[in-house]
């Protein structure tokens, strides 16, 4: 009796055995034709579908290289749009090289040159809405904030990058009317280059414009002594008088 029951016993750890080890082929047939599908979805569906491990190896190979085909080709066409901005804006055409930039950008998001045209463009189409659109104020202060945001992006991106510093100041000082915010991007680009007149001449404006004649002396005063340019010189002791005259009268 007790061998009978060994034998029933046997034969159904058989049984499980078996149905375990036909389960786990099905999923393991499962996860290789889940990997074959994919393969396929990404290049030609024509081809025959592979069922060997070399062949699935060599599948992977050929659709790999695909991929990174298909990277550069986008990478190159970033690369023209770039490329067609910058023409664009040379000749004049911002608001059709802002469209050219932000198919660009979607390739290089993180250009911070792209970013720094893109705050160039935006700037030019704000002065140019005023003249030509009905509706000139509010386009006027969509694209003066599309000019700001490109040239913060820029410094984010690269906050050695001097020319979107340089750029904003002008833009806040003389667009915007908003001279304190572009005293920092102002002596941030003077730590790094020590001795740029046109820079100076900004900053001593903005200080003046916020009220601090005696920072706008300073850098009036700092640029008579070191440029070697006599119209910026005269132009530099004309502005100092000018401040002088008004603190002591």
């Amino acid at each position: 009796m007790k061998t009978k029951e060994t034998m029933i016993g046997i034969v159904l750890i058989l049984i499980i055995a078996g149905g375990f080890f036909a389960l786990r082929t099905y999923q393991k047939t499962k996860s290789r034709n889940d990997l074959v599908t994919r393969i396929l979805e990404v290049g030609a569906r024509s081809e025959a579908t592979p069922s060997s491990i070399e062949e699935l190896r060599s599948a992977i190979a050929t659709y790999e290289k695909r991929i990174e085909q298909h990277v550069k080709d986008a990478a190159q066409t970033g690369v023209y749009w770039k490329i067609l901005a910058t023409r664009l804006q040379d000749k004049g055409l911002h608001i059709e090289a802002l469209d050219a930039l932000e198919r660009a950008l979607h390739y290089y998001p993180e250009d911070e040159a792209l970013h720094y045209q893109t705050g160039i463009s935006a700037g030019f189409a704000a002065k140019d809405s005023q003249n030509f659109r009905g509706d000139g104020d509010a386009l006027r202060s969509q694209y003066y904030a599309l000019s700001e945001s490109g040239f913060l992006r820029a410094i984010e991106i690269d906050d050695r990058y001097l020319r979107p510093r340089y750029s904003i100041a002008v833009l806040y000082i003389f667009e915007l009317d908003r001279p304190a915010e572009a005293i920092p991007h102002l002596q941030k680009y003077l730590e790094i280059s020590t001795k740029d007149t046109d820079s100076m001449f900004l900053l001593a404006r903005a200080y003046y414009m916020v009220g601090n004649e005696d920072e706008s002396l300073r850098y009036y005063e700092r640029i008579i002594g070191i440029t070697k340019d006599p119209k910026k010189r005269a132009e530099a002791e004309n502005n100092r008088r000018v401040i002088m005259g008004q603190i002591y009268d």
